[in-house]
């Protein structure tokens, strides 16, 4: 069983920069809630309580977020708009929110190694806040399902372009026979150029791991930049035991990315009971003058 979820949210937030100088980039708004608050409700529509936030410097936004705030709560109440808030008072009822600091940007693996103590000896999720994945049934419910047939770490994978390795870790991974878009992998390489990359399979934003990874983390070097690499500790993972991928079914929307986002903004738009029909007639507009 799956309960607790680690959200590295400690880092800088600089392609987005200046919009990110002084809140995070988690708390940007996709269409009427922050991007954080998507993750948050798929991890808590998977049946996970626990949500583990690796944090850092200025964000305490986040903190502040999921906390309650009663002189808000009293305003709206007398103003009869308490259910403004209701989606984030529900997620603060039916979740238990933990913070712990990373004090210096050493790359994702030590922000996972960060949350070693609060994880113990227990299969744990990541999730990493600016893949936001618009799904029937919920990206880490996916992972959740192979996990619980085989009991082994799940990344989750999805096919990208030839030309967009470079920007991705990519798995080489073999299918596993009669299990539907359920895969093998046998080695990670992070940024591959074009003729280096063993497969198109990219590692996206949601793994579910085991208390091994952290051993291996604290006996990772640093990589590129000076950071300890998470795919650098899942390759020595794959060499120890049974690594599996999972095709997400779903859309996903790259938000640390401007035109990710952008993309993914206009989509929720579309999709909005509130917005949906102005926002096409005026994308309808904007195209006749294109």
């Amino acid at each position: 069983m799956i309960r607790k979820a680690v959200f590295p949210v400690a880092g800088m937030g600089t392609r987005f920069l200046p919009a990110t100088k002084a809140s995070p980039k988690e708390m940007l708004p996709l269409v009427d809630r922050p991007l954080i608050q998507y993750v948050v409700e798929e991890v808590l529509e998977s049946g996970i309580k626990y949500m583990i936030f690796v944090t850092g410097r200025n964000k305490r936004p986040i903190e502040d977020y999921f906390d309650a705030s009663w002189e808000l709560e009293y305003i709206l109440k007398d103003k009869d708009k308490s259910s403004l808030l209701a989606d984030v008072d529900k997620i603060r009822d039916d979740a238990e929110f933990i913070y712990v600091r990373q004090p210096r940007p050493l790359g994702l693996g030590h922000a996972v190694l960060m949350s070693s103590a609060v994880i113990d000896n227990e299969p744990f999720a990541v999730v990493l806040g600016d893949d936001i994945i618009n799904s029937e049934i919920p990206a880490m419910k996916q992972l959740i399902k192979v996990y619980e047939r085989y009991h082994s770490p799940v990344l989750a994978l999805e096919r990208v372009p030839e030309e967009e390795v470079s920007s991705y870790g990519i798995a080489l991974a073999k299918p596993i026979p009669d299990d539907d878009g359920v895969l093998k992998i046998t080695d990670l390489i992070e940024k591959p150029e074009i003729h280096e990359s063993p497969s198109n399979y990219a590692v996206i934003g949601r793994y579910i791991l085991v208390p091994e990874i952290f051993d291996i983390l604290r006996e990772t070097k640093p990589g590129r930049g000076g950071e300890i690499q998470l795919t650098d500790a899942l390759r020595t993972l794959c060499e120890r035991r049974l690594v599996l991928g999972v095709e997400v079914k779903g859309k996903r929307y790259d938000c640390g990315s401007k035109i990710g986002y952008l993309k993914a903004t206009v989509d929720f738009a579309l999709q909005h009971p509130e917005f949906k029909d102005e926002m096409k007639n005026h994308l309808l507009e904007i195209c006749k003058d294109l």
